[in-house]
């Protein structure tokens, strides 16, 4: 590896993007390309960098399949990067098991973190989670460690665990600090402010509270029986009942909640879940139905009493009810609430938990994907919409200049 070539790689792992083109910017020969492509891919520039990084590839003789390996991981963290989810993994698994069979183990563990990171794009948590827990991260260098732990508080931070998510951002924070990368260090601290805003609000008894994330998980863990308007259903303990696609049961079971211990009037029912000012009585006997319905549904969990002016919720086993909504009011905040978890959602699974049309949810989604608060997958029938990630995944891309050689 000739002097220049060294001092690019070293000034990449800094984060230093243009100290790293200044000393490779004229040259053609495939090391330089595959530099100056993760150079422009720091600064943002990914479907040239994409390009510089391929023809890097080619020029790559038979003989380096080293080299060619770490181009194709490099690539694969463009992609990443441009969220062009839509190609096959094999190619980087591929390239990540030449990686390991030549001893580079650190960018082996650094495909397989892209693999990682690119399930939680996909909204496919547990399976990365899963990845995660077979992921051996022990003398990785402390910027592949400080995307490890972002993904791991990412999973936790998904799942509602909020002691795990503070530990993996603290220890995501100690390995980004050892770097001192800058931009590293702001997909960290913004991974944190996202962990320390209000993830919900409770209402119990008529008193209303802004929620952080651990007291949420504090709330579901309480033996409380929760309606969920967040993720929309009932939840005691460890049993959960979704009301996502039954909208109506749902309104019902939430308006109980709200007025537990008390009572709610038929009229108000009718009014809230068929949106009926005037009822009359086929609308009362619609309101039995449905009552029926949900006494059903919620039975291992809640009794739904009739007295003589309408319908009260009455807990099994749980001393309190709570009502968890998300943290401001309005359709939108709704739709965020709906996606918090992770998981990807089509259009019209959203519209019938809401209650809306699907048209207006569209709208809806276009408004915050121009806000960068939601993110969609693939296009036509096939899309799907999700919360963006807590961090940004900068893409710090060591790849493919042999950096403990320089």
């Amino acid at each position: 590896m000739d002097s220049l070539i060294a001092a690019a790689a070293r000034a990449l792992a800094a984060g230093d993007a243009l100290g790293a083109l200044k000393r490779v910017s004229l040259r053609e020969d495939p090391p330089a390309l595959a530099l100056r492509g993760i150079a422009m891919a720091q600064l943002g520039e990914h479907p040239r960098a994409r390009e510089l990084i391929k023809r890097a590839a080619r020029g790559f003789g038979a003989h380096e399949e080293l080299a060619r390996a770490r181009c194709l991981v490099a690539d694969a963290e463009v992609a990443l990067a441009m969220r062009d989810l839509g190609g096959s993994t094999r190619a980087l698994a591929t390239a990540s098991a030449t990686l390991a069979s030549r001893g580079d183990r650190a960018n082996a563990l650094h495909a397989e973190l892209i693999g990682v990171r690119r399930l939680l794009l996909l909204g496919r948590i547990d399976e990365a989670g899963a990845a995660l827990t077979g992921l051996d991260a022990r003398g990785l260098p402390p910027s592949l460690r400080a995307v490890a732990e972002l993904a791991a508080a990412e999973v936790a931070w998904r799942s509602l665990r909020s002691a795990e998510a503070k530990a993996a951002l603290a220890r995501a924070h100690a390995a980004a600090e050892i770097t001192q990368v800058p931009a590293l260090l702001a997909e960290v601290g913004a991974a944190g402010a996202a962990l320390d805003r209000p993830a919900a609000r409770s209402i119990a008894a008529g008193r209303e509270k802004a929620l952080r994330l651990d007291e949420v998980e504090a709330v579901l863990g309480s033996g409380a029986l929760v309606v969920d308007a967040c993720r929309r259903g009932v939840r005691a303990g460890d049993t959960w009942i979704p009301l996502a696609r039954r909208p109506l049961l749902f309104t019902l079971a939430r308006a109980l909640a709200e007025a537990w211990p008390g009572s709610v009037d038929r009229d108000t029912l009718i009014e809230r879940a068929f949106r009926m000012r005037r009822p009359d009585e086929t609308h009362r006997a619609r309101l039995r139905v449905e009552i029926g319905r949900l006494r059903r549904l919620v039975a291992p969990l809640a009794r739904i009493d009739a007295d003589a002016r309408g319908f009260v919720l009455v807990p099994r086993y749980a001393r309190d009810v709570v009502v968890l909504v998300p943290p401001i009011d309005g359709e939108r905040a709704q739709l965020l609430a709906l996606l918090a978890d992770g998981v990807a959602w089509s259009t019209s699974a959203l519209a019938l938990a809401l209650g809306e049309s699907q048209r207006t949810v569209q709208r809806a989604l276009v408004e915050l994907d121009a806000e960068g608060r939601v993110r969609s997958i693939a296009r036509a029938r096939a899309q799907r919409w999700l919360a963006p990630p807590i961090a940004g995944f900068t893409t710090i891309l060591l790849l493919p200049a042999a950096l403990p050689d320089a």
